[in-house]
């Protein structure tokens, strides 16, 4: 980038040359070359539109500048095809990041290794950190992308505000705090990493998001039936493995931790919201890397797995009484899909008519005051009274 400002400005000097909307040539280094070859072949006068400067002084205080620029139907077709010759550069590398099974990373956070896939990584960096930069499938140049963030830590700088503190410590504190844990959208220096921002000449990511939808509606066919709505996956109690159907969630659970969610349904004839409590239960022991059956902790997920898998703790779940309490209602990660495909059977509302539970109803907000005397939510607070 350095380089190229001092190109701009020798030629400004020097040539009186001037290159409109630098920032929207997708590859400048053969936009360069590719006119330095036409102005050999005609006048600069052909290509560009001429500027007189000071045209009322003196003829000798008067000057002319060119201007090349996107107006001049040859220019316009050269930066949209450096677009596109981008766009599949870009694409092309983002393929092979995708299928890439080799790579190594370790977590900024804390500093546990990963090898594989880069999306192993990246899940894991959002799921058990809260850093969220975004879709693995809509990054490109993982690795330079990594390393620019894990530099900027280096150097004490949070990834949001961009502020620079003392020590790791208090770094680490304020974006926990001020829930500074993702990347600033403003600064464009991460443009380069993502996808959307090859896709059209000339757009940001934010024009694109910005966009009204409803200029397509013009254009909009009444046939939906080639309509395919990408299905969200569910995540795997114990690891990082994900799944679009429970059935094939549970078939990996079984295999690989020896655990049997519709197995242990079936014999404890849970209902949905018994299933709900149960998995909600599992995910925060998990979560805090505490062996449910043993209750010891550990220092890592990983070794508590290894823990889990070498006792076959995974099959051992507590009394019922110690998960099945009110406060497991509510989940321990935001969007847990599995959550979603629990099922509601038949089956599961003959158990729950025969276990005498209450169906869970909305409570009237209508009448606020009356509400924090009878809210169930009270029995839920005094519950973590009693046990903190």
């Amino acid at each position: 980038m350095d380089e190229q400002d001092k190109l701009l400005k020798h030629m400004i000097i020097e040539h009186k040359m001037v290159i409109a909307d630098v920032k929207l040539v997708a590859d400048f280094q053969r936009y360069i070359l590719y006119w330095r070859k036409r102005f050999t072949e005609q006048p600069v006068t052909d290509f560009c539109s001429v500027i007189r400067i000071n045209s009322t002084a003196p003829l000798e205080e008067q000057d002319n500048y060119f201007l090349l620029c996107d107006v001049l139907p040859e220019d316009r077709v050269l930066r949209e095809e450096l677009q596109k010759q981008r766009l599949k550069e870009i694409l092309e590398q983002q393929q092979q990041e995708r299928n890439d099974n080799n790579f190594h990373g370790i977590c900024m956070f804390c500093n546990e290794e990963f090898f594989g896939n880069r999306s192993v990584l990246l899940n894991h960096m959002a799921r058990e950190h809260a850093f969220n930069i975004g879709l693995p499938d809509n990054i490109v140049n993982c690795n330079e992308f990594l390393c620019t963030l894990q530099k900027k830590l280096d150097n004490l700088q949070c990834l949001y505000c961009e502020k620079t503190f003392r020590d790791k410590n208090t770094l680490k504190d304020h974006m926990r705090k001020k829930q500074h844990r993702r990347i600033n959208p403003k600064n464009r220096e991460y443009d380069r990493f993502y996808v959307i921002n090859y896709l059209e000449l000339g757009k940001s990511w934010e024009e694109v998001q910005l966009e009204d939808d409803r200029e397509l509606l013009d254009h909009q066919e009444d046939d939906w039936s080639d309509w395919e709505e990408r299905p969200d996956s569910a995540v795997c109690l114990f690891c990082e493995k994900q799944a679009e159907t429970i059935e094939k969630l549970c078939v990996h659970m079984e295999e690989a931790h020896d655990f049997d969610l519709l197995k242990i349904k079936s014999e404890l004839g849970l209902n949905f919201y018994q299933q709900v409590k149960l998995v909600n239960f599992i995910r925060r022991q998990i979560h805090q890397c505490r062996c449910y059956s043993c209750h010891v902790k550990f220092k890592s997920k990983a070794e508590l797995r290894t823990h889990m898998e070498e006792t076959k703790h995974t099959s051992l779940l507590p009394e019922r009484k110690i998960w099945d309490q009110p406060e497991y209602y509510f989940p321990t990660y935001e969007n847990d899909i599995l959550l979603c495909t629990l099922s509601d059977s038949e089956s599961d509302l003959t158990a729950q008519e025969q276990n005498g539970n209450i169906t869970i109803i909305s409570e009237d907000t209508s009448k606020l005051h009356a509400l924090k005397q009878t809210s169930i939510l009270n029995q839920l607070l005094l519950h973590e009274g009693l046990k903190n």
